[in-house]
């Protein structure tokens, strides 16, 4: 088994450019099979959840190529309308394919998805959404049923849920009429998926609002995109400096798609610079508390980040307050982070993490992927070697963790037992 050999306590210096968004490339990724053509993915991260959902898009029947960071997706004859029950239990994205399938094939089947497991999150709001849009879906032996020819409908999210809001817009495309989606989650994702979308020839309109437009029943061409930086693994690379200390760079991102963590950094003394395309930062010997992190949809505090601040913020002095809203099951790291010393109390939502002089490397694993990241997050500003495994969680979302970290200034190397490689 795979683990990261981490050796803190030292500050880090250095600069590293930033992967394509996890949460971009897979909608991106199944809205190619909507298109008639040829379609080109640059800035596609090498993550298992891609893997598997260009395997997902080879079972469909696409010829699919990767050239580096570049993919090349042909939906020109797709075979089937199902995936696979071993594909869909590998993440909960895949849950993104109902909408292209059922908009491309009229008919759609599959099985509940998998993925990190962060509590509840049920598919009702995408399932009840294909209905306004005409579909029919039945649960047979486990595995979803959808049939029908999609018209479009206005949908009314009870809240923004962003996969949600990627699979409405996916089925809209390929429904006859105008589709509105109201509570529409703003992410910075969902323009990424709406400019895509345009680029194919749909018409798509009020990504980043809360309400968005399309006009769907045209067919898809292909067309190239390059899918934007994930804002996620830029403010986990920030949060390492923060923790350890020194100065850093994460380059080729927008300073605007995580400015609610570079305020909450800045607030525990970091001082931090935003060009257009790259932000610095210049870590204290150690921070402070800040006020209460809420977690929210976009333009909130991301939930995805909670887990690598909170690493950041253990050595902090004072006490700080996490209240996440998002998932009920999303403080799994608490317990790792208590075996290198910190302090944190967890009732419910909400946590209290009271700051320590100091972290010490310990034997740790990772149960999900942003927990995985702020147990890296937490190493590099440990004293002494830290062991993190369950390295899978965090191949889903981090290219290379080790890489990206060396290339800030830490020491860790990945080890790989021989039969593994």
């Amino acid at each position: 088994m795979s683990i990261l050999r981490i050796e803190g306590g030292r500050p880090l210096r250095g600069s590293v450019h930033i992967q394509g968004a996890k949460n971009s490339v897979l909608p991106i990724l199944a809205a190619t099979f909507l298109a008639q053509g040829e379609c080109v993915i640059h800035n596609c991260p090498r993550l298992t959840d891609v893997a598997y959902t260009l395997a997902i898009l080879e079972h469909l029947g696409c010829t699919v190529k990767r050239e580096g960071e570049t993919v090349t997706v042909n939906a020109a004859a797709p075979t089937c309308a199902d995936v696979p029950d071993n594909l869909m239990r590998e993440m909960r994205s895949s849950v993104v394919f109902l909408g292209p399938i059922l908009g491309r094939m009229g008919r759609a089947e599959l099985s509940y998805p998998g993925g990190c497991e962060l509590g509840p999150r049920p598919i009702d709001l995408h399932l009840s959404a294909l209905r306004v849009l005409g579909a029919e879906i039945q649960e047979q032996g486990g595995r979803l049923v959808c049939t029908g020819e999609l018209t479009g409908g206005d949908v009314t999210l009870s809240l923004p849920s962003v996969g949600a809001t990627e699979n409405i817009m996916l089925s809209a495309v390929a429904a006859k009429g105008l589709t509105t989606i109201t509570n529409a989650a703003r992410e910075p994702e969902i323009i990424d998926l709406q400019n895509f979308l345009n680029t194919l020839g749909a018409d798509v309109r009020g990504a980043g609002s809360s309400v968005i437009a399309i006009r769907g029943g045209a067919p898809l061409h292909g067309g190239e995109h390059t899918v934007i930086a994930d804002r996620i693994v830029a403010a986990t690379y920030l949060s390492a400096v923060a923790a350890a200390g020194g100065q850093g760079e994460v380059t080729g991102v927008d300073w605007r798609h995580l400015s609610t963590v570079t305020t909450v950094l800045a607030e525990a003394g970091c001082r931090v610079e935003s060009t257009p395309d790259a932000i610095s930062i210049t870590a204290p010997g150690r921070l402070k508390a800040v006020r209460p992190i809420r977690t929210a949809p976009y333009p909130g505090f991301p939930t995805d980040a909670q887990a690598v601040v909170m690493a950041a913020l253990c050595k902090a002095e004072g006490a700080t307050v996490f209240s996440e809203n998002m998932f009920d099951s999303r403080y799994r790291h608490v317990d790792e982070l208590s075996r290198m010393g910190a302090d944190i109390r967890v009732e419910g939502r909400v946590a209290v993490v009271y700051g320590v002089p100091r972290l010490s490397g310990a034997k740790v694993r990772s149960t999900d992927l942003r927990g995985g990241a702020a147990l890296a997050v937490a190493a590099v500003g440990a004293q002494g070697e830290t062991l993190l495994g369950g390295l899978k969680h965090i191949d889903r979302g981090y290219a290379d963790l080790s890489a990206d970290l060396r290339a800030l200034g830490a020491k860790i190397s990945r080890e790989t037992p021989e039969d593994e490689r």
